[in-house]
């Protein structure tokens, strides 16, 4: 199976190519500056242009891929990414399955894996799609000794885009996909203030802090950029402490891949017990101070 993998995230890129490699041969095409010679990819296409915007980088990897008589492509499941993946179905006139977590291929088939009701379960499908997003975070990038070729290609096509005003979004302060241990916050902790014991416990570990759903876009008590969730962050730290969550299935389908997770609630019959490694049952302003005191000692 030959297949053409896009993300203008070359990290993202990176992932899909770790999870390919020694199953399909394919390119990789980015707009990216992520060294991606290293991933196993025959070629390394790097997209250039004026004006590169998900129409006409839809309609150039279009063209590439009849002309390269591609099997099928791989998309990195980003705002471009679901954009590009949509526009390409209807050019091609293919199907795309997307937010997959797994690509099989059975016959002249292909099974995928997804989450399903919000998170709450995977269903495992098989289908003629030939367009497939893959979430980030999946494996981690693992480099190889061997060498792609680079090649820069130009986009050629111009975009009906026309930029009216750039208004900049402020930085964020916090990249929690790459986190190795994290204290989220759920509403369970009552008050905002609650905030300062969530910090100090992620502050001793080294670790950042998150959030609930609630806690970030209902309450605004923590930015978006620190939401844990599957409308949020997907994270897969070493350490995951959730602290007041009772572990709906929206979160949880944000922090799955956590490698441990430790439960804190007053409630015994919360859903996140059903999903930790280790759990706690009790009020936090009771459970955090005396855990933060054996932590400092």
């Amino acid at each position: 199976m030959n297949a053409m993998i896009f993300s203008e995230k070359g990290e993202l890129a990176a992932q899909i190519a770790t999870m390919f490699r020694g199953k399909y041969d394919f390119d990789i095409y980015t707009t990216s500056d992520f060294p991606l010679d290293s991933y196993g990819a025959r070629n390394v296409f790097k997209l250039t242009g004026p004006s590169i915007y998900a129409d006409n980088i839809s309609e150039f990897l279009a063209r590439i891929f009849r002309e390269k008589n591609y099997d099928f492509i791989a998309i990195g499941s980003s705002v471009m990414g679901r954009e590009v993946s949509s526009l390409l179905s209807e050019i091609l006139h293919l199907e795309a399955i997307t937010e997959i977590m797994k690509l099989e291929l059975n016959g002249e088939y292909f099974v995928t894996e997804r989450f399903f009701y919000g998170g709450k379960t995977v269903i495992r499908e098989e289908s003629r799609a030939r367009i497939f997003t893959f979430l980030p975070g999946l494996v981690d990038p693992m480099p190889v000794d061997t060498k792609s070729t680079i090649s820069q290609l130009e986009v050629d096509i111009p975009s009906n885009v026309k930029i009216v005003n750039r208004i900049e979004k402020p930085k964020g302060s916090v990249n929690l996909e790459k986190a190795e241990i994290i204290v989220s916050a759920g509403r369970g902790i009552g008050k905002k203030e609650g905030l300062g014991i969530i910090q100090q416990l992620a502050d001793i570990l080294h670790g950042e802090v998150g959030g609930s759903r609630p806690v970030c876009l209902d309450y605004h008590w923590l930015s978006e950029e620190r939401q844990v969730g599957l409308s949020g962050k997907r994270v897969k730290p070493k350490i995951y402490i959730a602290v007041g969550i009772s572990g709906q299935v929206q979160h949880i389908a944000g922090m799955r891949g956590s490698k441990t997770v430790i439960a804190i609630n007053k409630d015994k019959n919360a859903p996140i017990f059903n999903e930790c490694d280790y759990g706690i049952v009790g009020d936090l302003y009771t459970v955090l101070p005396r855990l933060i005191e054996n932590l400092k000692k």
